[in-house]
């Protein structure tokens, strides 16, 4: 079956959220089960820096009263076909952000339908997010073209419809007053990257005013849950951490909490319960409890607290404040850096997670992989990936909170830290969450399914 991806990004090359990491994994799996799978994505400025891709294109088209061209080179570490989309428009050094944002990815949007047009024709074209959202509307004239749109997150919708015909062809039969809507309604099938996500986006909670529209369309909508790519996240085998280990070879880890430590300028002290949070500096990843809470936390116990993300100023310097209340204890790295994230995720004791709402969610999975313990809010993929630990029963694989309250964070956090200090239950805990297979096969699996569903 001939599949094109299409997306703002694709890990390894252009990553913001865990949009990159399904595009970057999810195509290589479908391929090895007999697929011709090939993704679609704008040249930005920097890829070249990143990939060797040749000097000539092998397309060129028009859209919106605006040339573009088609290049053709190979995702890293795969054998996928990647098309790069090249307008001056995606030249800047940056994937997100600016004030042309909703006619840049309309724009790409549209160059990518004529491209399924014009040059190579797949029977399912797969979008991802608002970005693409266009796509399910203009393929709706091409029933031999069928479209699956996956929502990563339903917060940002694209632009709303007088925008859109402003800037594109909106077609007589075209409904919903934005992008998200408009594509959603248009699409052969409709997921999202979590079974529960699914079902809560049908809520006024979690549907950011679209859960009308979700329940309407609810019998085409499934939740696939997002996976892992296993064999580059392997703590046995990681060339970015210091001390390889296994589930069974765990205690070799306590090398990476202590390298870590010295990286980043913590007292060394293996026994110290430290606190990891690699995250999208944003109102979503629950930011707005971890500063109300991460003083009295910090000044109750031992522990140690690391953070690694870039974000909203104003999380940034609350968060680098309290840093500086805490010398030696705790440590904000505002940055981007894979190889030290997998260090942290390597090298702490707990991974936290508190969103007010998750998709899916890869860096508890991630976490969970290196033998770090998530601390999670109870919320879309956490639900579904994370169980909550019961000692007396020996289950679960991590601590859960339901209430989006700083009170239900900190009492959680403090379970934890209390639960470390039992050195054998946590260990098994540790194995147990080593041992959760998230790989991409069993989701590959359930795309494969929908992809034969809308094709026959």
């Amino acid at each position: 079956m001939r599949i094109l991806f299409v997306s703002a990004e694709a890990a390894p090359i252009a990553k913001v959220g865990g949009m990159a990491d399904v595009v970057g994994a999810l195509p290589a799996v479908l391929r090895r089960m007999g697929h011709d799978v090939r993704i679609f994505m704008p040249y930005y400025g920097f890829l070249p820096d990143k990939i060797s891709i040749p000097k000539q294109p092998v397309w060129s088209g028009a859209a919106m009263f605006e040339d573009f061209t088609v290049f053709e080179t190979t995702l890293p570490n795969s054998d996928v076909p990647l098309y790069l989309f090249k307008h001056s428009s995606f030249s800047p050094r940056h994937i997100y952000g600016g004030g042309n944002e909703d006619w840049r990815f309309t724009f790409f949007a549209n160059g990518a339908a004529e491209f399924c047009w014009n040059y190579w024709k797949p029977e399912i074209v797969h979008c991802h997010d608002w970005h693409t959202g266009m796509i399910p509307v203009w393929m709706h004239q091409s029933p031999d073209i069928s479209t699956v749109f996956t929502i990563h997150n339903l917060g940002y919708q694209g632009p709303w419809r007088w925008r859109l015909e402003q800037m594109t062809w909106c077609p007589w039969y075209m409904q919903g007053h934005n992008t998200m809507a408009a594509a959603v309604q248009f699409a052969d099938r409709v997921n999202t990257v979590s079974p529960t996500y699914a079902q809560q986006i049908l809520t006024p909670a979690y549907g950011e005013t679209l859960e009308g529209l979700m329940s309407f369309i609810s019998g085409k909508l499934v939740g696939i849950l997002n996976g892992i790519d296993v064999e580059s996240f392997n703590p046995s085998t990681d060339k970015h951490i210091t001390q390889n280990f296994t589930a069974e070879t765990i205690d070799k880890r306590l090398a990476n909490k202590i390298a870590l430590q010295e990286e980043l300028g913590l007292e060394v002290n293996s026994g110290a319960f430290l606190v990891g949070m690699i995250a999208r500096l944003v109102e979503q990843k629950g930011l707005d409890l971890v500063i109300q809470m991460l003083d009295r936390f910090m000044a109750y116990t031992d522990a140690q607290f690391v953070l690694l993300g870039t974000g909203d100023r104003y999380y940034e310097t609350q968060l680098w404040q309290i840093a500086s209340r805490y010398s030696g204890r705790m440590s904000t790295q505002l940055l981007y850096n894979p190889g030290l994230s997998r260090r942290v995720y390597a090298g702490t004791d707990a991974f936290l997670m508190p969103s007010r709402y998750e998709p899916c969610g890869i860096s508890q999975m991630l976490a969970l992989r290196y033998g770090c313990v998530p601390i999670v809010r109870r919320t879309g993929g956490l639900v579904d990936t994370v169980l909550h630990h019961n000692p007396n029963e020996q289950t679960g694989t991590g601590y859960c909170f339901d209430r989006y309250e700083p009170l239900d964070l900190y009492t959680c956090m403090v379970r934890a830290w209390e639960g470390f200090h039992y050195r054998d239950t946590w260990q098994k805990l540790q194995q147990r969450g080593m041992k959760v297979d998230f790989s991409w096969r069993k989701s590959a699996q359930e795309y494969d399914k929908v992809y034969n569903q809308i094709c026959t």
